[in-house]
């Protein structure tokens, strides 16, 4: 390993150079150092997060509403209807997350 770091040190310098590099005297290569990304895949990353995010609400939101029917002490029967009209929207609020960080995955690997 010894041998590769000696062997980068030793390339001759290119105009592209980190502070570091440059207060040492090193240089590095210039295909290290990081590419920007297209414009596509940083709209599906932050898309992902978006959605990500407002699934992560929805949570929220079915996880307040059902403590408050929790703490309103309903009877059996009204605490089976509060859940049962909160369960689609717990669904789709996971749905949505997940599509949000499946988008984010897919954005990641292919920028």
């Amino acid at each position: 390993m010894s041998v590769v770091v000696m062997r980068l040190a030793n390339l001759p310098p290119t105009a592209p150079q980190g502070a570091l590099a440059a207060a040492r005297g090193l240089s590095y290569r210039g295909d290290m150092e990081q590419q920007t990304t297209s414009s596509l895949f940083n709209a599906i990353i932050w898309g992902g997060t978006a959605l990500s995010v407002l699934g992560l609400l929805g949570l929220v939101y079915c996880i307040i509403r059902v403590s408050r029917a929790k703490r309103a002490g309903l009877d059996d029967a009204a605490m089976r209807d509060e859940l049962k009209k909160v369960v689609p929207f717990n669904l789709g609020a996971l749905f949505l997350s997940v599509i949000g960080l499946m988008a984010v995955i897919i954005g990641i690997f292919l920028s």
